[in-house]
């Protein structure tokens, strides 16, 4: 069996997992569903209101990366880019001195 055929039967086999295990918890959920949006409503908050600090850090620390990546990346494609128009330059000068010495 090619491996293609093996990644979509594991994905039908995860995606079938997932849906079973979503169908038996709301089945033999002991509580409504609206005591269960209540109570995830609840935990949510909480945790976000007790982890704020640390979040506002992380998100600090994230934002810092993505810049010093940013500015990472930008000065290595200015150099490809400063490398690639000084082959091209280099490359127009010879061959105008070819044409050159033929004519």
């Amino acid at each position: 069996m090619p491996k293609e055929d093996n990644a979509v039967c594991f994905g039908i086999g995860v995606l079938i997992g997932v849906v079973t295990g979503v169908i038996t918890s709301v089945l033999y959920a002991p509580k409504s569903g609206e005591e269960t949006r209540k109570e995830f409503e609840n935990v949510v908050t909480d945790l976000a209101q007790k982890y704020t600090p640390e979040i506002q850090h992380a998100k600090k620390q994230a934002l810092t990366s993505i810049d010093v990546m940013r500015y990472k990346l930008e000065r290595e494609y200015n150099r490809l880019s400063d490398s690639i128009k000084a082959k091209q330059i280099a490359k127009a000068k010879e061959k105008e001195s070819i044409d050159y010495e033929v004519n």
